[in-house]
């Protein structure tokens, strides 16, 4: 919440709303008793022969209605914040009202969410309740980035459904990358390895799948800048958010095209930190619904 205005501002502010409030009181005032109406001048335009301007005032109920909403706009700003920093008689905030409530919500439910966070994940996934739980909080805070049911989207955000993740899927690792978030940095090797190099690695990688003859002119250049993140082998290295290569699941796609451009133009994808977004028992709920 922004802090109040302070100083010069919220002198302004209080100027600039108790003449606004002044003014309009003084026009109302003025409409209905700050003149004679039958003092006004006795020759009156006509048109149309018998269309004449007429001097009658607004219906007197019109009057009392803006004078209670002037009324009313004045006890408001003596109760509630709309004067500068003066904070009001009740001292009432948005802020403090979410405060009170956040309180409140610790009251009654601490004792459930602390059983929550004794259970194991396994008692977790059994009760149905959690796990609906779990779903609604996933399609909240995960589904803009890895689609409603989980299975990624736009060769930007990883499928949660399948075997290989790239920073772990064992519970510790999910807890991680929910706390802590990843980046990934993937630097482009186009400077490097030049046009026919990329070529060459590119097509080394595409094919690591299948099994590469050692006489491929992509290996040495692979042993000699991949190995250190993708391992010897290629099957990748959680702890640095390296991916296997030797498998069918690839982020950003695994055809040629794709391979090229990762090696040309690098890939630094990030998973936001949701650490202080989430309490303990959210993030235990969503590593229940992710773990396999």
């Amino acid at each position: 919440m922004a802090d109040m205005p302070s100083g010069f501002w919220s002198g302004w502010i209080i100027a600039l709303t108790l003449s606004s409030l002044a003014g309009v009181a003084w026009l109302v005032w003025s409409i209905y008793y700050g003149r004679d109406l039958q003092e006004e001048s006795e020759v009156e335009p006509v048109w149309d022969e018998d269309l004449e301007e007429g001097h009658n005032p607004p219906p007197l109920w019109w009057f009392w209605m803006l004078f209670g909403a002037l009324i009313f706009t004045l006890v408001y700003i003596m109760l509630f914040p709309g004067l500068g920093n003066y904070s009001g008689v009740l001292n009432w905030s948005q802020g403090k009202r979410v405060a009170d409530s956040y309180e409140d919500f610790q009251a009654n439910f601490a004792e459930a969410r602390a059983e929550v966070l004794n259970m194991s994940l396994v008692e977790i996934q059994n009760d149905l309740d959690l796990m609906d739980t779990a779903e609604r909080l996933f399609r909240r805070e995960c589904s803009a980035c890895h689609g409603p049911d989980g299975r990624g989207q736009a060769n930007m955000f990883p499928n949660l459904h399948d075997v290989d993740w790239q920073w772990g899927a064992s519970a510790e690792q999910i807890e991680q990358s929910i706390r802590g978030g990843r980046n990934a940095n993937m630097i482009a090797w186009q400077a490097i390895l030049g046009d026919e190099g990329v070529e060459q690695v590119a097509d080394y990688v595409v094919n690591l799948r299948q099994g590469v003859d050692e006489s491929h002119p992509g290996r040495a250049m692979f042993q000699q800048n991949c190995v250190a993140c993708h391992g010897m082998d290629g099957t990748g290295n959680p702890a640095l958010g390296a991916p296997n290569l030797t498998d069918n699941i690839w982020l950003y796609g695994g055809d040629m095209d794709a391979v090229r451009e990762t090696l040309q133009q690098g890939r630094f994808g990030v998973m936001p930190a949701f650490g202080e977004r989430l309490d303990d028992m959210q993030i235990k709920l969503l590593i229940a619904l992710l773990v396999r």
